[in-house]
């Protein structure tokens, strides 16, 4: 069975599934204006370029979205001034403003409302050719709109799922009227972010446990299951002292997403880099020495690296094109074997996700939809000192690390005095607002003893205890 916990902190919303006790599934989404994937937007035509293609649209924020005119769209004739309803598809990236669709579609548990047809469609995923013959007898389907059915459709009645279309309908509805009265472009629709998306995509009967820190979210999240036949999941508000994430031993699996080296039981590794263009995932046999043939050394260090490769890609929410250099292998059947493992690292991932077959070189293409940034980037931050190569925990997570263990001494009520070491690289955020740095760490009626470090990554604590500590700290004192 699987247990999803969900971590609202002041600027970021974490969510992590485990199965088994391991974590199979972790998503992060920071507490901003937007825009993020999946919300809607009245828009009005600002630019066209047709060297590359594209329209750039007002939506109501500083940066204009744009929208590629390729297909569909290049029949559509769109033009400057044109007042268009779009949905996000890929966030703001540096300059870049969010690309969008004018093909919105809208989510549900069993089924998603789409506006770019009148059809009903089904998940590749349901293959019982009678069972969609008596559906579609069955189904109230608007006229305007198509309607995909999702595989969890298969396990309610005919009558929840027509509900679904039913509010999915109104909703519809909803985004049409604002969007003929709205002036001004804006947003017109959010579909909950990525704790509405986690609840509808992996909410399941395979869900024992549900854990919440937030009684906002608890409340989303019994509304959300109310009534649904095929959840029986058990819903926790969690109330201690220390973090969510922390209690449930899930931070030191989170900060091990920042590693780029992954070490396998067999003694190989896997490698994971990133590059302005893909992300290259290099596998190595290491230590590996249980035969003493070659090709048997390469398969079997290339079948543990399959598994890791998936499991890595959907932890570290990797998209775009990745590209992984397994060890070389002569059998053809090998090869089959890898790849098929591969494949099978991504059936429930409901990310959309192609893995191509070797190259001629020896080597993976996986296409992965890109839906929100990679959990390094809610982790680390660039070096400023070694010119962009780098990277740093960000200054925002060191501190709520060092609140974590904060919390964990409060259990000890004599314990008043406390040694830090930090690395020198996050002095100036430090000392920009001290009074503000031993606020969020939960400093406030405690003794403080804070030396920076050349040598440390990132910190260590500990508790100042006997004289002889306190007198060879004092000058740290703050």
């Amino acid at each position: 069975m699987k247990e999803i916990f969900i971590e609202r902190g002041e600027d970021i919303l974490r969510i992590a599934i485990k199965k088994g006790n391991k974590l199979i599934d972790c998503f992060m989404e920071e507490e901003t204006k937007g825009p993020y994937p999946g919300q809607i937007y009245k828009a009005v035509v600002k630019n066209i370029i047709p060297a590359i293609k594209s329209a750039f649209l007002d939506i109501g924020l500083e940066k204009n979205a744009y929208l590629y005119l390729e297909g569909k769209y290049e029949k559509k004739k769109i033009k400057k001034g044109d007042e268009l309803i779009v949905e996000v598809v890929k966030e703001e990236l540096g300059d870049k403003g969010a690309k969008v669709t004018t093909a919105f579609s809208l989510p549900g548990r069993y089924c998603v409302l789409v506006t770019d047809s009148n059809d009903i469609s089904f998940s590749s995923k349901i293959t019982s050719a009678e069972y969609k013959k008596d559906l579609l007898a069955a189904l109230a389907k608007p006229q305007e709109v198509g309607i995909k059915i999702r595989t969890a459709a298969a396990s309610v009645t005919t009558y929840e799922i027509n509900e679904e279309i039913k509010q999915l309908y109104n909703v519809y509805s909803k985004i049409v009227k604002e969007h003929s009265y709205k002036i001004k472009p804006g947003l017109l629709h959010s579909d909950g972010g990525v704790i509405a998306r986690v609840l509808r995509d992996n909410v399941d009967e395979s869900i024992s446990k549900i854990v919440t820190d937030n009684s906002g979210d608890y409340e989303i999240i019994k509304d959300f299951i109310k009534d649904k036949q095929d959840i029986s999941a058990k819903v926790e508000l969690y109330s201690e002292h220390r973090s969510l994430f922390e209690f449930y031993n899930i931070e030191k699996e989170v900060l091990s997403l920042r590693k780029k080296r992954v070490n396998l039981t067999c003694g190989g590794y896997i490698i994971i880099e990133k590059t302005e263009a893909m992300h290259v995932i290099d596998v190595n046999s290491g230590r590996n020495v249980a035969s003493n043939r070659r090709e048997d050394t390469a398969f079997s260090t290339n079948c543990e690296a399959a598994e890791a490769c998936a499991k890595q890609i959907r932890l570290r929410n990797l998209s775009g094109i990745i590209i992984i250099d397994f060890i070389d292998m002569e059998e053809k059947s090998h090869k089959e074997e890898v790849f098929n493992i591969l494949k099978r690292g991504f059936e429930e991932d409901k990310n959309k996700t192609i893995v191509y077959p070797f190259t001629e070189l020896g080597l993976i293409q996986i296409a992965r939809r890109r839906r929100g940034k990679p959990a390094a980037d809610f982790i680390d931050e660039t070096c400023s000192e070694c010119s962009g190569y780098g990277k740093k925990l960000r200054f925002s997570y060191i501190c709520n690390l060092i609140r974590n263990e904060m919390l964990k001494l409060e259990d000890d009520s004599t314990i008043k005095d406390i040694y830090i070491q930090l690395s020198n690289y996050y002095r100036n955020a430090v000392e920009k607002d001290l009074q503000q740095f031993l606020k969020f760490i939960g400093a406030e009626g405690k003794n403080i003893y804070l030396k920076y470090s050349e040598d440390l990554e990132s910190f260590k604590m500990e508790p100042v205890i006997f004289a002889s500590q306190r007198e060879a700290v004092e000058r740290y004192r703050l």
